[in-house]
């Protein structure tokens, strides 16, 4: 029945009563009060800006300095080290004295004449040797057909495009820019060439462009440890900085302004910019050219190789700096 105290469960426990009660001591006013502004992400101490800020603080680096350039140092953001995989390609790579910081043979491999060499000139390099699982192997080339051999290539160091602006350097100063090339057995073939004529360095632009990979090592025949290549941010930008230093920028292209035996500018400090075979210079690039250049040929012919009219137009050069 309603209001029977004798049913159970019908006696209310801890009744209130009139009176003063407990407050919460201000702890409830102090937590709404304000906790002054946001600390900044490099202050917070799990925040990734933080653990950047205390890198560079263990390096000294300085805040706006600029990093060294490493297809990385960009590109690349390209800076990555490159896997070389498969027994000629691990041979060819170590006969072009291509860097390597790592070889990795998988466990229990067939060997043969490749692999031997491989290892023989790994050991006589002071290379590092692991044996890997295939697994592993498998993943570190991306499923790549390694044959049980690869090579780990560390991550190429790039020079600044103002380093070959130089008035100490001995020479006339003669650069290569390269617009839109991405094949790297090109750039090989161009690192090469610059080394054989006198010449001091390769601009490559962060974007669209090929970098410094394994094969560009193998083209260049050894001339890659020899002809520093720079990262240029912006093409444009350093090739009108070269302009203010003096230097004159000339275009190769087919329908060039002159012809290259009547180049007068030669003897001058210059930078020689290829486009790439199908599109040949942006437009940027050729509005900030001093010059546009063409190479005489047969008519049989419509265009020459990127790396071959790079060549040709740096024997005129040096012929003409000789004279």
């Amino acid at each position: 029945m309603a209001g029977n105290s004798q049913r159970r469960g019908a006696i209310r426990k801890g009744a209130s009563k009139k009176g003063a009660t407990v407050g919460s001591g201000g702890q409830r006013r102090r937590g709404l009060e304000g906790r002054g502004p946001t600390p900044k992400a490099e202050d917070r101490p799990k925040h990734k800006a933080n653990r950047i800020a205390k890198a560079v603080e263990k390096h000294g680096s300085k805040p706006g300095a600029r990093p060294s350039a490493s297809r990385g140092g960009s590109r690349r953001g390209k800076a990555s080290s490159e896997i070389v995989a498969g027994r000629n390609s691990v041979v060819e790579a170590l006969r072009a004295d291509v860097p390597v910081t790592t070889m990795y043979v998988a466990g229990r491999i067939d060997s043969d004449d490749r692999v031997r060499e491989a290892l023989k000139t790994a050991t006589a390099k002071g290379i590092a040797i692991l044996e890997t699982p295939r697994g592993e192997l498998d993943r570190l080339t991306d499923g790549a057909v390694h044959q049980g051999l690869a090579l780990q290539v560390p991550p190429y160091e790039y020079a600044h495009p103002s380093d070959f602006i130089d008035p100490q350097a001995p020479g006339i100063p003669l650069v290569v820019a390269l617009d839109g090339i991405t094949d790297p057995r090109n750039l090989g073939a161009i690192i090469r060439s610059v080394a054989a004529f006198g010449g001091h360095g390769v601009v490559v632009p962060e974007r669209r462009s090929v970098g410094m990979t394994a094969s560009a090592w193998k083209t260049s025949a050894g001339a890659a440890a020899r002809v520093p290549v720079a990262l240029a941010a912006n093409l444009t930008r350093a090739l009108e900085e070269y302009r203010k230093a003096g230097f004159f920028v000339l275009g190769l292209d087919m329908d060039g302004d002159v012809q290259l035996p009547d180049l007068a500018l030669a003897t001058e400090p210059i930078v020689i910019v290829t486009g790439s075979e199908g599109k040949g210079l942006s437009r940027l690039v050729r509005e900030t050219c001093d010059q546009i250049v063409s190479i005489p040929m047969s008519s049989a012919v419509e265009s020459l190789n990127a790396g071959i009219a790079t060549g040709v137009a740096l024997y005129e050069v040096a012929r003409r700096r000789a004279i």
